[in-house]
């Protein structure tokens, strides 16, 4: 699946800790194709945080976000659009998005002042924007609770990133199974979902593994889920057009480009009325630059308006996808290009941290609990 994820049960509610510091950003590694290893049923999802709003937001200056490019990255690095290409269109871009001042990792910052590895988990991890989770089917906090995050955004002119992870048979019945009891009640979770967002522009990653995972269900089955993730679509856009939702394209080491977009298409990615685009990776370990190949290829297959786009998680990716497909908490990796949505390439709408390095898989910890040990070794130099 998108395999290394880890979701806690229960929402945890954490305290700002402030973190200073500010790294260069890593590189995604060599561009070479690394393994392609098979989809591992069972993997967990990230720990979830509960909004509690204050203003404290980090991003990396445009020249921190460049990583050196390798040979499958695309050749021409121009925008999609000739107007963003300007360095005022590029400073304005990468400052957007918003650091959600609730989560593990600015927690264990605040708690551990004294910590040899504080210093470099705080300037490499905490201080980074990150997704905000919504992993648990509690529809009467839910519209406050994602309205806290996108309010907080709103109050500071910036960008938030929220997981909608709810669906029903979520994970398959594997570590990270959970979500709504039946489509009904999912649908209406997502209705309160969706009145949480405000008006302001936000980004939804909706559902993560829902279809490159849809094989463990019935064809029956599969079509609902289709129409409900379809429905959902279009009920986030029309709650807020500014909103933009991108759709599970699993990773690039998983199906095929065109398999992959007859059931994106099937869940309604290629209609403008319920999507943006797709999202990759999400806590998978692939280079950004076999991402973006891939993407494309499943763009085109997708077909739609050619303003859908892609988004790529580049949490965990600095040194590609381990030979031996582990997907648990492997070692030798790291955290990959910082977030932003200046991306210089075409199709590909932001690289974004969905998953928080350090929250635990389940290897090194519980499964969405925060690690230090392994967010140091991700953050290291």
């Amino acid at each position: 699946m998108g395999r290394g994820v880890a979701v806690a049960a229960a929402s945890l509610v954490v305290a700002v800790g402030t973190a200073t510091g500010v790294l260069s950003a890593l590189d995604d590694g060599d561009g070479s194709d690394e393994a392609r290893p098979a989809p591992v049923s069972g993997s967990p999802y990230a720990a979830l945080s509960s909004p509690s709003v204050v203003p404290s937001a980090f991003e990396p200056p445009p020249s921190a976000t460049s990583a050196r490019p390798s040979a499958k990255a695309s050749a021409s690095p121009s925008p999609k659009k000739a107007g963003p290409g300007s360095a005022k269109a590029r400073t304005t871009k990468a400052a957007r998005l918003y650091r959600h001042p609730s989560s593990q990792v600015l927690d264990w910052v605040r708690d551990n002042p004294g910590d040899r590895r504080a210093e470099v988990i705080a300037a490499r991890i905490a201080d980074r924007p990150a997704a905000v989770w919504f992993a648990d089917h509690t529809p009467a906090t839910i519209t406050s609770r994602v309205r806290a995050v996108t309010s907080g955004g709103a109050a500071q002119g910036r960008v938030p990133v929220v997981v909608a992870y709810a669906i029903p048979d979520r994970d398959c019945g594997g570590a990270s199974q959970g979500g709504a009891p039946d489509l009904g009640a999912y649908d209406a979770w997502i209705d309160r979902f969706a009145a949480g967002l405000g008006s302001r522009e936000v980004v939804v990653v909706l559902e993560p593994d829902s279809i490159a995972q849809s094989e463990c269900l019935p064809a029956a089955a599969r079509a609902d889920r289709f129409a409900s993730l379809a429905r959902a679509g279009r009920v986030l856009k029309a709650a807020n057009p500014r909103a933009r939702v991108y759709y599970d394209a699993g990773h690039s080491g998983w199906r095929p480009a065109a398999e992959q977009a007859a059931l994106l298409r099937r869940a309604g990615a290629a209609s403008a009325a319920s999507s943006d685009g797709i999202f990759s990776n999400v806590s998978n370990f692939h280079t950004t630059s076999a991402e973006i190949a891939y993407d494309r290829q499943v763009l085109a297959a997708l077909g739609g308006p050619s303003s859908l786009g892609a988004v790529i998680d580049t949490s965990r990716n600095g040194n590609g996808a381990p030979p031996d497909g582990e997907w648990c908490d492997p070692a030798g990796r790291k955290i990959g290009r910082p977030p932003t949505l200046d991306t210089g390439e075409p199709r590909i709408d932001a690289y974004l941290w969905v998953k928080l390095p350090g929250e635990s898989d389940g290897c090194k910890g519980t499964p969405g609990t925060f690690s230090p040990s392994y967010a140091y070794e991700l953050a290291a130099p």
